[in-house]
């Protein structure tokens, strides 16, 4: 026990809760959106059962980090499912809503907290490895002290969303938009498109903020265009019928 009398402990696991807490802001706009729709008593089960199902696949995800994240096309693929789901919470499909049963409602709103946390994951999970890493043994520990500190910030954060949400709906489509940013700057820092030495048949791009930064943008952008299309496509069927 006498890592904890080390002041480099304390700073680690500092650290690791900063990260927590600022990745908590993007994670509560997922969870309110998924969470939006269920009946008011279920709620707090989805926000609870799929916060806790994203803090265990991140500690996983956070012990295979190095790995991970040197795998060429993962961050593509992860960049491009945080579009869908953007563009699903733009414009949800509404077809059979009703005949959903509560508990598979509640089991969906699960799902996507728990796939749209892994998947923005991915950026942020080399932060935390790298400020445990001179934990020595004590790495896994400091990981999930911070976690554990951070999911009452989370949860609560999500509960706030969903309230300030049934008032200003305009939150929903920031919410999708802001999972487009993410997968923008997701993208264009994956191995495949920056690693110079490998993989010289792909396009190559600087890894500057001018290129971050542009490419999130036309990923906000893009989920809001075919999130806004899909949705007045819905409501014309809608009509039609």
């Amino acid at each position: 026990m006498d890592f904890l009398t080390s002041p480099a402990f304390w700073v680690a696991l500092g650290q690791i809760i900063m990260i927590d807490i600022l990745l908590g802001g993007d994670n509560a706009v997922v969870i309110a959106l998924a969470c939006r729709k269920l009946p008011p008593a279920q709620r707090t089960k989805g926000i609870i059962w799929g916060t806790a199902g994203a803090i265990v696949l991140r500690v996983i995800l956070i012990f295979f980090a190095m790995t991970l994240l040197a795998l060429p096309w993962l961050k593509f693929i992860g960049a491009l499912l945080l579009v869908w789901i953007g563009i699903k919470l733009i414009a949800p499909d509404e077809d059979g809503h009703g005949d959903v049963a509560t508990s598979d409602k509640l089991l969906a709103a699960i799902k996507t907290i728990i796939v749209a946390d892994l998947v923005m994951s991915v950026d942020n999970v080399i932060a935390i490895a790298g400020a445990a890493q001179n934990a020595g043994e004590h790495q896994m520990l400091l990981v999930v002290l911070g976690l554990l500190i951070s999911i009452p910030i989370i949860v609560w954060g999500s509960q706030l969303v969903i309230k300030l949400m049934a008032r200003f709906p305009f939150i929903i489509t920031a919410g999708g938009m802001l999972l487009g940013w993410i997968a923008g700057g997701m993208l264009v820092s994956d191995p495949v498109l920056a690693n110079p030495d490998k993989w010289q048949w792909m396009l190559k791009l600087p890894q500057n903020d001018i290129v971050k930064y542009g490419a999130s943008v036309a990923g906000a952008l893009l989920v809001l265009v075919i999130g806004k299309m899909v949705a007045a496509r819905q409501v014309k069927t809608a009509e039609a019928h």
